[in-house]
Protein backbone atom coordinates (compact mmCIF):
# COMPACT_ATOMS: atom_id res chain seq x y z
CA UNK A 1 0.00 0.00 0.00
CA UNK A 2 1.77 3.36 -1.05
CA UNK A 3 0.11 5.22 1.53
CA UNK A 4 -0.47 3.44 5.43
CA UNK A 5 -2.33 4.99 8.22
CA UNK A 6 -2.35 4.93 11.60
CA UNK A 7 -4.52 6.46 14.48
CA UNK A 8 -2.99 7.16 18.13
CA UNK A 9 -3.73 10.06 20.84
CA UNK A 10 -6.42 12.14 18.87
CA UNK A 11 -4.25 11.61 15.98
CA UNK A 12 -4.51 10.02 12.64
CA UNK A 13 -0.83 9.80 10.66
CA UNK A 14 -1.17 8.93 6.80
CA UNK A 15 2.48 8.24 5.73
CA UNK A 16 3.92 8.25 1.96
CA UNK A 17 4.92 4.43 1.57
CA UNK A 18 6.20 4.47 -1.99
CA UNK A 19 10.17 5.27 -1.61
CA UNK A 20 10.62 2.95 -5.28
CA UNK A 21 9.69 6.05 -7.31
CA UNK A 22 10.03 8.25 -4.27
CA UNK A 23 6.61 8.76 -3.52
CA UNK A 24 5.13 9.99 -6.59
CA UNK A 25 2.12 11.26 -7.11
CA UNK A 26 0.65 7.79 -8.72
CA UNK A 27 -2.60 6.84 -9.04
CA UNK A 28 -3.39 4.39 -6.52
CA UNK A 29 -1.13 6.70 -4.13
CA UNK A 30 -3.85 9.83 -4.63
CA UNK A 31 -6.28 7.32 -4.36
CA UNK A 32 -5.16 5.73 -1.10
CA UNK A 33 -4.57 9.35 0.42
CA UNK A 34 -8.35 10.73 -0.62
CA UNK A 35 -9.39 7.76 1.46
CA UNK A 36 -6.83 8.35 4.37
CA UNK A 37 -8.24 12.19 4.42
CA UNK A 38 -11.79 10.82 3.95
CA UNK A 39 -11.52 8.20 6.83
CA UNK A 40 -9.31 10.97 9.56
CA UNK A 41 -12.20 13.55 8.69
CA UNK A 42 -15.09 11.02 9.44
CA UNK A 43 -13.33 9.76 12.84
CA UNK A 44 -14.72 11.84 15.48
CA UNK A 45 -11.85 11.27 17.87
CA UNK A 46 -9.68 12.98 15.32
CA UNK A 47 -7.86 16.09 15.91
CA UNK A 48 -5.49 16.68 13.46
CA UNK A 49 -3.83 14.44 10.29
CA UNK A 50 -0.18 14.45 9.99
CA UNK A 51 1.40 13.58 6.80
CA UNK A 52 4.93 12.18 6.49
CA UNK A 53 7.13 9.98 4.29
CA UNK A 54 9.22 6.93 4.25
CA UNK A 55 12.19 6.84 1.97
CA UNK A 56 14.09 10.21 1.19
CA UNK A 57 11.30 12.09 -0.95
CA UNK A 58 8.61 13.03 0.68
CA UNK A 59 6.82 13.79 -2.48
CA UNK A 60 8.65 14.25 -6.17
CA UNK A 61 5.51 15.01 -7.84
CA UNK A 62 3.56 13.36 -10.52
CA UNK A 63 4.64 9.49 -11.67
CA UNK A 64 5.68 9.91 -15.02
CA UNK A 65 6.34 6.42 -15.58
CA UNK A 66 2.87 5.86 -15.24
CA UNK A 67 1.03 5.32 -18.78
CA UNK A 68 -1.67 8.18 -17.84
CA UNK A 69 0.37 10.07 -15.31
CA UNK A 70 -1.88 11.80 -12.83
CA UNK A 71 -2.86 14.96 -14.27
CA UNK A 72 -3.32 18.69 -13.43
CA UNK A 73 -7.15 18.26 -12.53
CA UNK A 74 -6.47 15.36 -10.28
CA UNK A 75 -3.92 17.40 -8.62
CA UNK A 76 -5.81 20.58 -8.37
CA UNK A 77 -8.65 18.10 -6.72
CA UNK A 78 -6.20 16.82 -4.23
CA UNK A 79 -4.76 20.13 -2.97
CA UNK A 80 -8.07 21.05 -2.68
CA UNK A 81 -9.34 18.29 -0.69
CA UNK A 82 -6.42 18.67 1.92
CA UNK A 83 -7.38 22.45 2.17
CA UNK A 84 -11.10 22.04 3.11
CA UNK A 85 -10.46 19.08 5.28
CA UNK A 86 -12.48 19.95 8.50
CA UNK A 87 -9.37 18.72 10.32
CA UNK A 88 -5.72 20.66 10.79
CA UNK A 89 -3.28 18.81 8.25
CA UNK A 90 0.19 18.72 9.45
CA UNK A 91 3.30 17.67 7.45
CA UNK A 92 6.48 16.67 8.67
CA UNK A 93 8.81 16.32 5.91
CA UNK A 94 12.64 14.41 6.26
CA UNK A 95 13.62 14.16 2.62
CA UNK A 96 13.16 16.10 -0.83
CA UNK A 97 10.14 17.88 -1.87
CA UNK A 98 9.87 18.68 -5.34
CA UNK A 99 6.83 19.90 -8.29
CA UNK A 100 3.77 18.84 -6.94
CA UNK A 101 4.86 17.83 -3.75
CA UNK A 102 5.55 21.07 -3.01
CA UNK A 103 1.84 22.17 -3.56
CA UNK A 104 0.89 19.35 -1.75
CA UNK A 105 3.11 20.54 1.11
CA UNK A 106 1.80 24.09 0.42
CA UNK A 107 -2.16 22.79 1.04
CA UNK A 108 -1.18 21.27 4.18
CA UNK A 109 -1.54 23.94 7.42
CA UNK A 110 1.45 23.65 9.54
CA UNK A 111 4.27 22.50 7.97
CA UNK A 112 7.54 21.37 9.64
CA UNK A 113 10.91 20.05 8.23
CA UNK A 114 14.27 18.79 9.14
CA UNK A 115 18.31 19.37 8.08
CA UNK A 116 17.93 16.86 5.82
CA UNK A 117 15.24 18.12 3.45
CA UNK A 118 15.53 20.16 0.32
CA UNK A 119 13.04 21.56 -1.96
CA UNK A 120 12.85 22.84 -5.70
CA UNK A 121 10.70 24.42 -8.20
CA UNK A 122 12.22 22.78 -11.25
CA UNK A 123 9.44 23.13 -13.80
CA UNK A 124 10.89 26.18 -15.82
CA UNK A 125 13.61 23.83 -16.75
CA UNK A 126 11.92 21.57 -17.96
CA UNK A 127 9.75 23.68 -20.22
CA UNK A 128 6.89 23.84 -17.47
CA UNK A 129 5.61 26.12 -15.08
CA UNK A 130 4.00 25.37 -11.29
CA UNK A 131 0.79 26.45 -12.76
CA UNK A 132 -1.89 24.38 -10.79
CA UNK A 133 0.29 24.07 -7.15
CA UNK A 134 0.70 28.07 -6.95
CA UNK A 135 -2.57 28.32 -6.03
CA UNK A 136 -1.70 26.65 -2.58
CA UNK A 137 1.50 28.45 -2.46
CA UNK A 138 1.41 32.07 -3.78
CA UNK A 139 -0.79 33.37 -1.37
CA UNK A 140 1.02 32.42 1.47
CA UNK A 141 4.96 32.61 0.23
CA UNK A 142 7.33 35.79 0.20
CA UNK A 143 6.50 36.99 -3.58
CA UNK A 144 10.35 37.32 -3.90
CA UNK A 145 11.31 34.64 -3.45
CA UNK A 146 8.93 33.06 -5.11
CA UNK A 147 9.65 34.36 -8.20
CA UNK A 148 13.43 33.63 -7.43
CA UNK A 149 12.56 30.15 -7.05
CA UNK A 150 9.68 29.84 -9.26
CA UNK A 151 12.34 31.10 -12.28
CA UNK A 152 15.59 29.54 -11.32
CA UNK A 153 14.45 26.24 -10.19
CA UNK A 154 17.50 26.33 -7.27
CA UNK A 155 17.70 23.93 -4.63
CA UNK A 156 16.93 25.17 -1.08
CA UNK A 157 17.26 23.97 2.54
CA UNK A 158 14.75 24.09 5.32
CA UNK A 159 15.96 27.16 7.07
CA UNK A 160 15.22 28.93 4.20
CA UNK A 161 11.63 27.06 3.23
CA UNK A 162 10.86 28.37 6.76
CA UNK A 163 12.07 32.16 5.81
CA UNK A 164 10.01 32.20 2.74
CA UNK A 165 6.60 30.89 4.53
CA UNK A 166 7.04 27.64 2.51
CA UNK A 167 7.24 25.31 6.11
CA UNK A 168 6.07 26.74 8.99
CA UNK A 169 9.36 25.97 10.83
CA UNK A 170 12.51 24.19 10.60
CA UNK A 171 14.43 22.04 12.83
CA UNK A 172 13.99 18.16 14.64
CA UNK A 173 10.56 17.35 13.17
CA UNK A 174 10.07 15.74 16.18
CA UNK A 175 10.65 18.35 18.31
CA UNK A 176 8.71 21.33 16.44
CA UNK A 177 5.73 18.60 16.46
CA UNK A 178 5.17 18.08 19.81
CA UNK A 179 4.02 21.53 21.00
CA UNK A 180 1.90 21.46 17.70
CA UNK A 181 0.23 18.27 18.18
CA UNK A 182 -0.41 19.42 21.96
CA UNK A 183 -2.34 22.07 21.46
CA UNK A 184 -4.44 20.68 18.19
CA UNK A 185 -5.65 17.89 21.11
CA UNK A 186 -6.89 20.65 23.22
CA UNK A 187 -8.82 22.30 20.69
CA UNK A 188 -12.32 21.57 19.72
CA UNK A 189 -13.45 19.84 16.67
CA UNK A 190 -15.65 22.66 15.80
CA UNK A 191 -13.22 25.03 16.55
CA UNK A 192 -10.45 23.73 14.74
CA UNK A 193 -12.99 23.62 11.78
CA UNK A 194 -14.10 27.11 12.08
CA UNK A 195 -10.47 28.25 12.73
CA UNK A 196 -9.04 26.31 9.67
CA UNK A 197 -11.95 27.71 7.56
CA UNK A 198 -10.16 31.31 8.30
CA UNK A 199 -6.56 30.65 7.48
CA UNK A 200 -7.74 28.96 4.52
CA UNK A 201 -10.30 31.17 3.17
CA UNK A 202 -7.94 32.94 0.72
CA UNK A 203 -6.22 30.22 -0.71
CA UNK A 204 -9.56 28.43 -1.82
CA UNK A 205 -10.37 32.13 -3.31
CA UNK A 206 -7.62 31.90 -5.57
CA UNK A 207 -8.97 28.24 -6.69
CA UNK A 208 -12.39 28.92 -7.22
CA UNK A 209 -11.04 31.80 -9.59
CA UNK A 210 -8.12 30.31 -11.22
CA UNK A 211 -8.69 26.63 -11.48
CA UNK A 212 -9.95 26.15 -14.53
CA UNK A 213 -7.56 28.50 -16.19
CA UNK A 214 -4.20 26.71 -14.86
CA UNK A 215 -5.61 23.67 -15.18
CA UNK A 216 -5.38 24.27 -19.07
CA UNK A 217 -2.12 25.52 -18.77
CA UNK A 218 -0.56 22.72 -17.30
CA UNK A 219 -2.07 20.15 -19.68
CA UNK A 220 -1.08 22.58 -22.66
CA UNK A 221 2.45 23.17 -20.88
CA UNK A 222 2.73 19.44 -21.07
CA UNK A 223 2.01 18.18 -24.09
CA UNK A 224 4.44 20.79 -25.39
CA UNK A 225 7.03 20.39 -27.87
CA UNK A 226 9.77 21.49 -24.94
CA UNK A 227 8.20 19.10 -22.28
CA UNK A 228 8.55 16.49 -24.63
CA UNK A 229 12.24 17.66 -25.61
CA UNK A 230 13.04 17.44 -21.58
CA UNK A 231 11.48 14.08 -21.20
CA UNK A 232 14.03 12.84 -23.57
CA UNK A 233 16.62 14.96 -22.15
CA UNK A 234 16.08 12.82 -19.05
CA UNK A 235 15.91 9.48 -20.52
CA UNK A 236 19.11 9.87 -22.64
CA UNK A 237 21.07 11.25 -19.80
CA UNK A 238 21.43 14.91 -21.36
CA UNK A 239 20.81 18.60 -21.00
CA UNK A 240 17.78 19.71 -22.90
CA UNK A 241 18.92 21.65 -26.18
CA UNK A 242 17.90 24.82 -24.72
CA UNK A 243 20.40 24.76 -21.58
CA UNK A 244 24.10 26.99 -22.01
Amino acid sequence: MPVRRSYDNCVTTLTLDSPHNRNALSARLVGELHEGLARAAAHPETRAVVLTHTGNAFCSGADLSEAAPTGPQEVARLLRTVLELPKPVVARVHGHVRAGGLGLLGACDIAVAGPEASFAFTEARLGLAPAVISMALLPRIDQRAAARYFLTGERFDAAEAARIGLITSAGDPDELLRPVLDGLRRASPQGLAESKRLVTAEVLRVFDRDAQGLVEQSARLFASVEARESMTAFLEKRDPSWVR
